[in-house]
C-alpha cells in the first residue's frame, strides 16, 4: 500500500496456550493517507491490545473508535480505518479459547466488538498500559502469556469435549461436515448441539460451517494457486457456481470476489 510503513512481529504463544491461543502479532503502521481494510468473517476472535491511536471500525455492532477491544465471532464484515499511526499487539483466539478465558456466553459476543472496559476483566483492561511499559516485542509476548495463562487457571470453564470435537471437524473439513453427522459423533440431540455449540462458539453450527466455508474461499483466492478463475475456487469449497460464491461474498464479505481480491493484492 502506498504511503505506508509497517513493522509485524509474529510471536508464538506458550506451549500450554496452544489450543486456545492461535498466534500473537507485534506491529507499528504509519500512513499520511487513510489506510481502510476489509475484514471478512474468520473462525477465529480477534483480541487488539492498542498501544497507540484509537482504530476506527465500522461493523454489524455500528461505528466505533476503540484503542484496545476484541472482536467476537462474525458472520457480516468490518471495516476498519485509520490515518497516522497504529501501534499494538494482536492475539488471535480460538472461540472456544474465548469462552475458557471469560467463562461467559460466546453468543453475547457474536458480532459484537467490546472494548476491554465493557468486559469488565480488569486484568485485560490493564494489560495494554503494562504492555507499553515493556521494552520490546519478546517482553510483551512473554508477559501476554503470563497474563493468559493464568487468567486460564483461575477460569473454571471449559469447552464440553463434544463441542471441542464438533468445532475441531469443522475446522479441519472447512465446514464440510453436516450438523446431523457432527450430533451422531457427539451422541447428542441436534437440539443439545445447537444450544451448547452456540453457548460455546457464538454462532449455530450451520454458521460456523458457512464462515469457515468461506474462509477457505477467500483465502484460496488471493494465493496463487486461485489466481485462474473464481469459478475453479467455487468448485473447490463446495459452492454450486461462481454466482452461489459471489452471493456468499456479497453476504459475508460485502463486496463482490474480484473486489475482495483487488483489495487484498
Amino acid at each position: 500500500m502506498d504511503g505506508l510503513r509497517a513493522e509485524y512481529v509474529p510471536g508464538r504463544p506458550h506451549p500450554a496456550l496452544a489450543r486456545y491461543v492461535l498466534r500473537y502479532v507485534g506491529y507499528r503502521e504509519h500512513s499520511a493517507v487513510p489506510v481502510r481494510r476489509r475484514q471478512a468473517p474468520v473462525g477465529s476472535c480477534t483480541l487488539i491490545l492498542g498501544l497507540g491511536p484509537s482504530l476506527r471500525l465500522f461493523g454489524p455492532a455500528g461505528p466505533s473508535v476503540p484503542v484496545s477491544f476484541l472482536a467476537g465471532m462474525h458472520d457480516a464484515p468490518v471495516i476498519t480505518e485509520f490515518t497516522g499511526a497504529q501501534h499494538g499487539v494482536q492475539v488471535d483466539l480460538s472461540p472456544l479459547g474465548v469462552f475458557a478465558l471469560l467463562g461467559r456466553p460466546m453468543r453475547d459476543l457474536t458480532n459484537a466488538v467490546p472494548t476491554l472496559d465493557e468486559l469488565e476483566e480488569p486484568a485485560l483492561a490493564r494489560l495494554a498500559a503494562r504492555l507499553t511499559d515493556d521494552p520490546g516485542w519478546s517482553q510483551r509476548f512473554a508477559r501476554l502469556d503470563a497474563v493468559l495463562l493464568r487468567r486460564l487457571d483461575e477460569s473454571r470453564v471449559r469447552p464440553d469435549p463434544e463441542i471441542t470435537h464438533a468445532w475441531h471437524r469443522l475446522r479441519a473439513t472447512s465446514g464440510a461436515v453436516g450438523v446431523r453427522q457432527l450430533a451422531d459423533e457427539t451422541g447428542w440431540s441436534r437440539r443439545h448441539l445447537l444450544t451448547r455449540f452456540q453457548h460455546q462458539v457464538g454462532l449455530a453450527p450451520k454458521q460456523a460451517a458457512r464462515v469457515l466455508r468461506f474462509e477457505r474461499a477467500a483465502e484460496l483466492l488471493v494465493s496463487p494457486a486461485g489466481e485462474g478463475a473464481i469459478t475453479d475456487v467455487a468448485a473447490a469449497c463446495g459452492y454450486a457456481d461462481h454466482a452461489h460464491l459471489a452471493r456468499e461474498f456479497r453476504a459475508l464479505a460485502g463486496c463482490t470476489p474480484t473486489q475482495y481480491r483487488a483489495e487484498q493484492s
